[in-house]
């Protein structure tokens, strides 16, 4: 029981010893706070079309995948990602865990935050700041067929 007295004080308090690394479970539950936080105070767009468009309009400053999401959409959103130099989060628990955080009955494959609102989930997780790609360096590289291609690489490494 002390063991999860302390883990109960870390959790509540914000204690992390240096030098020890925050047990999964916890950040989990820590990122699940702070993802409920931008629901109700910041924006956010729920589902893979709505969020690939926000990444090609530039609005996007996090993208959160889940851990099922299908390896298609996944790469086409890292690949987004990578071109507009916007984080991505790949959250460990599945589509629907990532739906009940964000306070939703269904299933969300990803989430894209526009605005965190009176949450730190952005400098939480990553400190950096980037300066996206223009709008028509992401369509020049936008097709499915390279996609596809990085995939079936990406399974022949592994």
């Amino acid at each position: 029981s002390d063991v999860y007295k302390r883990q109960y004080q870390r959790r509540v308090h914000g204690i992390i010893q240096k030098g020890k690394e925050m047990p999964k479970k916890i950040a989990t539950e820590n990122i699940n706070a702070k993802l409920g936080i931008v629901m109700r105070s910041g924006k956010a767009l729920l589902g893979h079309s709505q969020t690939l468009k926000a990444i090609r309009k530039g609005a996007v400053k996090m993208v959160i995948v889940s851990s099922n999401c299908p390896n298609l959409r996944k790469s086409m959103l890292e690949y987004y990602c990578m071109l507009s130099k916007t984080q991505i989060y790949h959250y460990m628990g599945t589509n629907t865990d990532l739906g009940a955080a964000c306070g939703r009955y269904h299933r969300v494959a990803c989430v894209s935050i526009l605005d965190a609102g009176d949450s730190d989930i952005l400098t939480a997780i990553s400190g950096q700041t980037l300066n996206p790609v223009s709008y028509t360096h992401l369509r020049a590289h936008e097709t499915l067929r390279y996609l596809v291609c990085r995939l079936l690489l990406e399974k022949k490494k592994k």
